[in-house]
C-alpha cells in the first residue's frame, strides 16, 4: 500500500538480510539497542522513525476489517502524529510540539492514516485536514510524489486514491490543471507488447522509459479500480471471474489498465506462486510483501479464484517472515486473506489476528475469537535487528532509504 514502501525501507531490508524478502513490513518485533523509549500505543517494538505512521495505520485498518476494536491508545498515537497543516510524517518524536521544517511529512503516511481513520470513523476533522493537505500538494499531472513537490509516482498516487475513496470522495473529481489521479496513473502503464506487458512502472527513468515494477503494478491495479489498501474481494474489473488478459485499444481506461496489470501479475506468479525481490549485494529472495499485495490485486480485479496460487504459497511460507517483520506484515497478510476469501484466523494454521493484536496495545473488543491479547514482543528478533543494522550499513543506507524511489522492493 507498499512507501509503499519507502518509509519502511530500512526495516524491510533487515528482513531481507534475515532470510525473508519483504515489501512493506517493518522490522518491529524487537528493539534496536540504541532506540529511544517507544511511545505508548505504538504497534511494534522498533524505533518508528521511518515507518511509524504507516505500520500503525495498516495495523489499525487490518484490525477494523475483521471486527476488532483497536485500543484507544493506538488510535490516539496515530492522530497525535498529525501536523497543523493536516499532513503526517513517518514519525514525530514530539507530537505535542508543532511541526517545523525539519519534520519530513509525506503523502504516503498521510494517505495511509486517512484510510485507517476513515474506516474507524469518528475522526472527520483529522481526515478532512489530511485530505485538504493532500489536495494542496497534488501535482499538475494529477498525481502525487512521495514528498510535496516531488515527481508523481505510481505508488504514492495509488495510496492517495485509496485515501480519497476511503473518505467517500470520487478520485476522478480531484483535479489539478484538468488532470485527475487516474490521468497520472495511466501515464505509468506499459503497453501489452514488449517486456513487462501490461505492468505499471514506478516512475519513468531519466530517459522517460517505463520499466515494469510488480510493487507499483499491484498498487495501481487496486487504485485503478477505486479501492484502498483493504478492499473486499468481488472481481470489480474487466475479466472478473476469469483469467486476466492484456489488451491494447488506444489509451486504456483505468478499468482496462487494471486488467492489464493483473495479467502481468498473474504471469509473474504463475510458475512459483510468488514474486522475487533482489537487493544489491544479496541473493534473490521470495518477496512476501509484494506477493501479498499481488493476491489483493488479483482478487479485487478478477475474483478470488485468480488469487489462489499466490495465496496458497503465502499460507505455507509466510509465517516466519511475518513474525520477523512485525505488525505491517501481519496486516498485509490479513488484507490478502480477506480479499481472496481465506480466513485470517486460520491462515496456514496461523491466527493472523491474534498475532497482530499481540504487537500492540490490547484491543477493546473483537467479534469472533478472543482478540484481547496483551501487547508483547518477540525478543528473539533483537539478534536479527542488530545483525541487520550492520549489514544494512555495509550495503549503504542511502540506497535503502531511497529503495522505494528506485524500487528495489513491511
Amino acid at each position: 500500500m507498499n512507501f509503499r514502501r519507502s518509509a519502511a525501507a530500512l526495516a524491510a531490508a533487515v528482513a531481507v538480510i534475515g532470510g525473508a524478502a519483504p515489501a512493506v513490513a517493518d522490522a518491529s518485533a524487537g528493539p534496536s539497542p540504541s532506540s529511544p523509549a517507544l511511545p505508548a500505543g505504538l504497534y511494534g517494538t522498533t524505533d518508528p522513525q521511518y515507518d511509524g505512521v504507516w505500520r500503525q495505520s495498516v495495523a489499525l485498518l487490518a484490525q477494523h476489517t475483521v471486527g476488532v476494536r483497536p485500543a484507544a491508545a493506538g488510535v490516539d498515537w496515530l492522530t497525535g502524529q498529525q501536523c497543523a497543516d493536516g499532513s503526517f510524517a513517518a514519525f514525530r518524536a514530539e507530537p505535542g510540539k508543532a511541526c517545523d521544517a525539519k519534520v519530513m511529512v509525506d503523502t504516503n503516511s498521510t494517505a495511509a492514516a486517512v484510510q485507517a481513520l476513515a474506516a474507524l470513523g469518528g475522526h472527520d476533522t483529522v481526515t478532512a485536514k489530511a485530505l485538504s493537505w493532500l489536495k494542496s500538494v497534488q501535482n499538475k499531472d494529477g498525481g502525487w510524489g512521495y514528498t510535496p513537490g516531488g515527481p508523481s509516482d505510481t505508488n504514492s498516487t495509488s495510496v492517495v486514491i485509496g485515501a480519497l475513496a476511503a473518505a467517500g470522495q470520487k478520485p476522478e473529481s480531484v483535479v489539478k490543471d484538468g488532470k485527475s489521479p487516474y490521468d497520472a496513473l495511466l501515464t505509468f502503464a506499459l503497453p501489452c507488447s514488449g517486456d513487462g506487458a501490461g505492468a505499471f512502472a514506478y516512475q519513468p527513468d531519466k530517459k522517460g522509459k517505463l520499466d515494469a515494477n510488480a510493487d507499483a503494478t499491484a498498487a495501481a491495479v487496486v487504485a485503478a479500480l477505486g479501492q484502498g489498501m483493504a478492499p473486499e474481494a468481488g472481481g470489480k474489473g474487466k475479466d472478473a471471474g476469469g483469467a486476466a488478459r492484456c489488451e491494447d485499444s488506444g489509451r486504456p481506461t483505468p478499468d482496462r489498465a487494471a486488467a492489464n496489470g493483473a495479467s502481468y501479475l498473474a504471469q509473474a506468479v504463475a510458475k512459483d506462486g510468488h514474486l522475487t525481490s533482489s537487493l544489491a549485494g544479496a541473493t534473490d529472495q521470495p518477496d512476501f510483501g509484494n506477493t501479498a499485495d499481488t493476491v489483493v490485486a488479483l482478487a479485487v480485479q478478477g475474483g478470488t479464484a485468480q488469487a489462489q496460487k499466490p495465496l496458497k504459497w503465502l499460507e505455507k511460507n509466510s509465517e516466519a517472515w511475518a513474525k520477523q517483520s512485525g505488525p505491517a506484515a501481519y496486516a498485509q497478510l490479513v488484507f490478502a486473506a480477506r480479499a481472496a476469501g481465506a480466513d485470517p484466523r486460520d491462515f496456514g494454521g496461523v491466527d493472523l489476528i491474534q498475532r497482530l493484536n499481540a504487537t500492540g496495545p490490547a484491543p477493546r473488543a473483537a467479534e469472533g475469537k478472543d482478540a484481547t491479547d496483551s501487547a508483547k514482543s518477540d525478543s528473539s528478533f533483537g539478534v536479527w535487528w542488530t545483525v541487520g543494522v550492520f549489514l544494512v550499513a555495509g550495503i549503504g543506507i542511502g540506497f535503502l532509504l531511497s529503495g522505494r524511489k528506485k524500487q528495489g522492493q513491511s
